[in-house]
């Protein structure tokens, strides 16, 4: 078995690590964006209303984390807020993707599960995921509010009422950005509603 080449692999991390700082210091930008979103979210559960949250992949993944961060906590200890991430029923999802087509995987339970008032926080990597925009139509027509979480570019700035796009267009980049974005929301909701 070969080791790694020490020099070539020291030279990817620190890459790795000034790719990531260039990133987190390019969102300082999105802070009126993010507090906007989370004044959307606070005021959704202030009201009794809902989160949603839909994304594929590790998207996926980081809808279920944020999802967590509410119905549980995130940094203090308060109520449980009505957070559901709509990649967690493999049964819905493999039914639904079999009878309807994967595009339709979370705008039908979007559909199902939101009401207006209600919130739909969607994740993309590329922003232009059609499953992701298909919900974001659905939540428009039902009148919930809509936060994007996506990358440069991509088409969920222009169908989104708020679209948090990492300007980056390295896919794990953007991931990273996502969940520090994501984590600053969460504790300014956390700030609003629990003061």
């Amino acid at each position: 078995m070969e080791s790694l080449d020490r020099d070539r692999a020291s030279e990817s991390v620190r890459a790795a690590f000034s790719s990531h700082a260039e990133m987190v210091r390019a969102l300082g930008a999105m802070g009126p964006d993010i507090i906007a979103a989370a004044d959307v979210v606070a005021s959704a559960f202030a009201d009794g209303h809902q989160l949603l949250l839909c994304g594929n992949g590790g998207s996926a993944a980081d809808a279920q984390h944020i999802a967590a961060e509410f119905t549980g906590r995130f940094l203090k200890e308060r109520n449980p807020w009505p957070a559901i991430a709509l990649s967690t029923n493999s049964s819905g999802l493999t039914a639904i993707g079999n009878d309807y087509g994967f595009e339709n995987v979370f705008s039908r339970q979007v559909r199902a599960h939101g009401h207006a008032g209600d919130v739909l926080l969607a994740i993309s990597t590329s922003g232009s995921s059609p499953n992701i925009l298909a919900a974001i139509e659905s939540a428009r027509e039902l009148g919930m509010q809509t936060v994007g979480l996506s990358g440069a570019g991509g088409d969920m700035s222009r169908v989104c009422d708020i679209c948090l796009a990492v300007p980056s267009d390295s896919t794990p980049r953007v991931q990273e950005g996502h969940i520090l974005v994501a984590h600053v929301l969460c504790g300014l909701v956390e700030d609003a509603l629990t003061q």
